[in-house]
């Protein structure tokens, strides 16, 4: 596929054919090579063609191939004739990273990783249909469905603190749950407070670099300090949503006509029935996934604190900031120099709100929202801030992660003859793991290199570096 070089960050795909919009890809010149190469860029295409999309499709760096939409997608529809498609979403709604900071440094906890690591990966459910302590009704479910964050925090998962911090205070208003099947409840009634598998994780790592100490400061981080990392999201309540919206928007499909560029690309209109049920089910899970992350993050917190023998005091450890991934929300944004509504497609991809936005917790007006770039279990995470320029070119958004370059299956191959735990741990890094193959799968290797990535949104203005995080001690699904 052609790509044009609109300058050092920045590429183009040209509107040709069906496509509405061009296509950009955010990348640096060491790595659009196999970008352009990758069927992930074909998908950018696709998406251009899509109803009522506005400005361009777009993709952050650690772009890859996806359901539909690639990995690392955003677009932007008409909220009033646009399109709503869970290709654009994924199946993992609101698979999401919260950062909570202590006020331990880390020569504190060195002589006790593997004491942390075992009680951890013991207290701390993860693994495919892994189940936890929380077994709720479906009546209680839904509570969950509605109020998100809130009723974890209601229920003495949490405080108010957690909740002010989280991405729309970990509650999209909007959540229907008569969208939800019964399948979809039945699969929530016990995966509370569970990790999950595949590139989930909880990581306790250390503030490795500081880049803008005046951020790094408004935010709460210093160099030395312990931080934990949580990455999961909606567990199987959210694939189940997923999988029955898009079997009812395949089927909506075929009825109405729709033209297609690639069935997996199956959408509603916005305002219509069919739109408005699977935006009410998104929002379901993405409260579902919000819940899931501040109850695994209240019992870390008490795990940790029993294995070192100390107090909430001395611990001191408070979340920073929550954000999602896997997600369509009604914004409001300047498209040819006039304010507009738009369904904003998130899928593998961050929001980057600039200093000022309204929907920032007040501690973070003056700073620009906290941003959070989980890379692989044997490299590197990062605290970002947000920029006004991804305000003006990518709808508020910057990249979520490091980004796959090996399949499962191709890392599995890779990896033969390896003890990747042993090559972890030779590093510092003590990591638990549940499938068999997990370590094998998720491999450092299996990812792009996550501070190119970085350094891409960096300089192409879209977010800032503000902090490196170590890992320390990896738990994996």
């Amino acid at each position: 596929m052609d790509l044009i070089r609109k300058n050092d960050y920045l590429w183009e795909i040209p509107k040709t054919g069906d496509m509405q919009v061009p296509g950009r890809i955010y990348s640096s010149s060491s790595m659009i090579g196999d970008v352009a190469r990758e069927e992930a860029c074909k998908q950018v295409a696709n998406v251009a063609m899509l109803p009522g999309i506005v400005t361009a499709s777009l993709a952050m760096p650690d772009i890859h191939w996806g359901y539909g939409f690639p990995i690392g997608g955003v677009a932007a529809f008409d909220w009033k004739d646009g399109i709503v498609s869970p290709g654009g979403v994924g199946y993992d709604i609101n698979c999401g990273v919260r950062l909570a900071v202590s006020g331990l440094h880390v020569d504190e906890i060195r002589s006790l990783q593997e004491d942390l690591a075992d009680a951890l990966f013991q207290g701390i459910p993860s693994g495919v249909g892994s189940t936890g302590a929380i077994a709720l009704s479906k009546k209680e479910v839904k509570k969950v469905l509605v109020q998100g964050s809130r009723w974890a925090a209601a229920n003495g998962f949490g405080e108010d603190l957690d909740v002010r911090r989280t991405e729309d205070h970990g509650c999209m208003t909007d959540a229907d749950p008569e969208a939800v099947s019964d399948r979809a409840l039945e699969r929530g009634l016990k995966q509370l407070g569970t990790l999950g598998s595949g590139n989930h994780f909880l990581e306790l790592g250390v503030v490795e670099t500081i880049y803008d100490p005046d951020i790094a400061k408004a935010f709460g981080l210093f160099a030395g300090q312990v931080t934990m990392l949580i990455h999961s999201g909606s567990r199987g309540l959210g694939y189940q949503i997923c999988d029955d919206s898009l079997a009812e928007l395949t089927r909506h499909a075929r009825k109405s006509g729709y033209h297609l560029p690639d069935r997996q690309l199956s959408y509603a209109m916005i305002q219509s029935a069919q739109g408005r049920r699977y935006l009410g089910a998104m929002a379901c899970a993405a409260n579902y996934a919000w819940a899931n992350r501040q109850i695994m993050m209240h019992r870390a917190k008490d795990i940790i604190m029993k294995t070192l023998g100390i107090s909430p005091r001395s611990l001191s450890m408070n979340l920073l900031y929550d954000v999602c991934h896997n997600i369509a929300k009604k914004e409001e944004h300047m498209v040819d120099n006039r304010k507009q509504w738009l369904c904003v497609h998130r899928k593998g991809a961050t929001r980057s709100f600039p200093p000022g936005h309204p929907s920032l917790p007040e501690e973070y007006r003056q700073t620009g929202q906290p941003i959070l770039i989980p890379g692989d279990m044997g490299t590197a995470s990062y605290v970002l801030v947000g920029k006004e320029k991804a305000m003006a070119e990518t709808f508020g958004s910057t990249c979520h992660g490091a980004g796959r370059v090996l399949s499962r299956n191709a890392a599995k191959k890779a990896s033969r003859g390896r003890a990747i735990h042993e090559e972890l741990a030779a590093k510092g890094i003590m990591v638990r793991w549940t499938g068999r193959a997990t370590l094998a799968e998720e491999m450092p290797e299996a990812y792009k290199d996550i501070s190119d990535v970085v350094n891409v949104v960096h300089g192409a203005g879209l977010s800032g570096k503000v902090a490196k995080l170590r890992p320390l001690v990896v738990i994996k699904g």
